[in-house]
């Protein structure tokens, strides 16, 4: 895999990055590799910047892992999670030695969205992330239209959830018809509003 563009640093990415933006992570363990031959995708992981007001860059993702401070609870907790920007791709290219992309959505974001995204943070913040296996059902169940229970949901859905609540993405597809590959581009999402998502650039992690 390539990007289309030269590297930018940490520093420049995060400077960069405005609410909506994507983040894209490819890794090396066994449950990275189980998850993109499950889903034939290029990528693993994928979060979402929220960049609001004077608050510094923040990531919002679902992850097992709990090592960092929940900035919406202020709690270390498993599941669905608002990070430090920063501090979580360093964590994902760092402990969990992934490799980073910064994709960026072109288009005005309101006020109005800004709202959605705070209130869907507010409905799925907490939300446990499922086990492989049941990940993999989710997933199954939502490429033919089924929704899947919401007492779980994993790292793709809370983008989708996200962007639907934004107006970004209709809702005829549920949530968990979405795995991070369909974030990568290639992939026809159908975004609203006129939106689009810029090519993928490769971010430079120490």
């Amino acid at each position: 895999m390539s990007s289309p563009s030269a590297p930018l640093s940490l520093d420049e990415a995060v400077d960069l990055t405005r609410t909506g933006d994507l983040w894209l992570f490819r890794g090396r363990s066994t449950a990275d590799h189980a998850i993109r031959v499950l889903t034939n995708a290029p990528v693993n992981h994928v979060g979402m910047a929220v960049v609001l007001d004077d608050l510094p860059p923040l990531m919002w993702h679902a992850e097992l892992g709990k090592g960092l401070r929940d900035v919406w609870t202020g709690q270390h907790q498993r599941g669905v999670q608002l990070h430090d920007l920063r501090e979580a791709v360093q964590q994902w290219c760092g402990r969990y030695e992934q490799r980073a992309w910064l994709r960026q959505l072109d288009t005005a974001v309101t006020r109005e969205m800004e709202d959605a995204v705070l209130r869907t943070v507010a409905r799925l913040d907490g939300t446990p992330f499922p086990s492989t296996v049941a990940l993999a059902g989710r997933w199954a169940r939502g490429r033919i239209r089924r929704a899947a229970p919401a007492e779980l949901t994993y790292c793709a859905e809370v983008v989708a959830a996200t962007y639907t609540a934004m107006g970004l993405l209709d809702d005829d597809r549920p949530t968990n018809f979405y795995d991070p590959g369909m974030f990568w581009s290639g992939d026809e999402m159908g975004l609203l509003r006129g939106a689009r998502l810029g090519d993928e650039i490769a971010v430079a992690v120490p």
